[in-house]
Parts: structure tokens; C-alpha cells; sequence
């Protein structure tokens, strides 16, 4: 369960090393309402990976102890998504919809790359 718990820590590490990028890019450039939304989406994504990884460990002590196994948490996670939804459409003036549903897929994304970069990572020192 450790490497599950260093496997989190690290894709929060990407995740805020991305959102501190959008942040300098609100600052920094004239796309202001683009990267809000993929803040917005990314802050969001981030409390649903959070919620995930809670979820997992719970389920995993669940089987190891043998009780009885809850969900993983579906629907607290697309209550988020609709969170984000409904931000965006309350405000149209500081967000846009398909930079937010960018960044609600960011975790998604980061941990694809992650996985990919330590299979290659594990490969190149078994070679």
C-alpha cells in the first residue's frame, strides 16, 4: 500500500507542478479565460483523484479484513463534474466549457503518462 501512497504523492506533484503553469500562463498571457477553466477543471480533477485514491485504500483494508466492500465513490466524482458544470455556466464571463472538461480529465491523463514513464522506466533498468 506505501508504493500506492508514493504513486498518489507523485501525481499531485505533476498536477500542481500543471496548475502553477496555468496559473503563470492567467498572468502572462491574453488567454486569461482558458487557463481559469483549466485550473478550474484541473483543482476539481485533483479533489477527484484525492477522493479516489481515499476510496481505494478503504476498499483494499475492507478486503484485506474480509468486511464488506462499499463503492469506489462514482458518484461523489460525477457530483464534482457537475460542480464544475454549473460553475461554468453560472459564470460564462471567466470560464469556458471545453478548457474545463480539459482539466477534469487532467488526473486521467497524468496518470497514463506516469504509468507509461515508470513501465519504460522499470524496462530500461531490467534491459
Amino acid at each position: 500500500m506505501e508504493t500506492f501512497r508514493l504513486m498518489f504523492l507523485r501525481h499531485v506533484k505533476y498536477i500542481l507542478y500543471l496548475l502553477s503553469m496555468y496559473t503563470l500562463g492567467v498572468g502572462f498571457t491574453p488567454y486569461k479565460i482558458v487557463f481559469l477553466s483549466l485550473i478550474l477543471g484541473t483543482v476539481i480533477s485533483l479533489l477527484m483523484l484525492w477522493n479516489l485514491t481515499r476510496k481505494i485504500e478503504r476498499f483494499g483494508q475492507a478486503v484485506a479484513a474480509r468486511k464488506k466492500v462499499r463503492t469506489l465513490g462514482t458518484f461523489s466524482r460525477l457530483a464534482l463534474a457537475a460542480l464544475a458544470a454549473v460553475i461554468v455556466l453560472t459564470y460564462p464571463q471567466h470560464f469556458h466549457i471545453v478548457p474545463t472538461v480539459l482539466g477534469l480529465m487532467t488526473s486521467y491523463i497524468v496518470i497514463i503518462i506516469d504509468f507509461l514513464f515508470q513501465k519504460w522506466k522499470k524496462d530500461k533498468l531490467h534491459a
